[in-house]
C-alpha cells in the first residue's frame, strides 16, 4: 500500500499557517473546510455552542457562548484578504 504524500506546495503552506496557528494560544483547534461552499471553519471548542454571532464585513463571523469565543467562519476562505483593522 503507497502512503499518502503532501505535495511540497501544500506543506508550505501548511507550515506558514502553522507558526501563525499557535500564536491563537489556544491548547485545541478544530478546523473544517467545506470546499463546495468555500468556508473555513476553526473552533475553539469540540462542540462549540454559540448563543450569538457577529458578521464582519469582510466576510468573517465570530461565534460566542456569552462572552467567550468558541468559533469562527471564514466566508471565501480560498480568497486572499487583509485583516481589516
Amino acid at each position: 500500500m503507497a502512503k499518502e504524500v503532501l505535495g511540497e506546495e501544500s506543506l508550505a503552506h501548511l507550515l506558514e499557517a502553522a507558526s501563525h496557528l499557535v500564536q491563537l494560544r489556544r491548547e485545541h483547534l478544530w478546523v473544517d473546510y467545506d470546499e463546495e461552499a468555500d468556508v473555513l471553519y476553526v473552533h475553539f471548542e469540540e462542540q462549540p455552542r454559540s448563543t450569538h454571532s457577529e458578521l464582519r464585513d469582510d466576510g468573517i463571523i465570530f461565534d460566542y457562548r456569552g462572552n467567550r469565543l468558541v468559533g469562527i467562519t471564514i466566508l471565501e476562505a480560498s480568497r486572499p484578504r487583509k485583516v481589516l483593522t
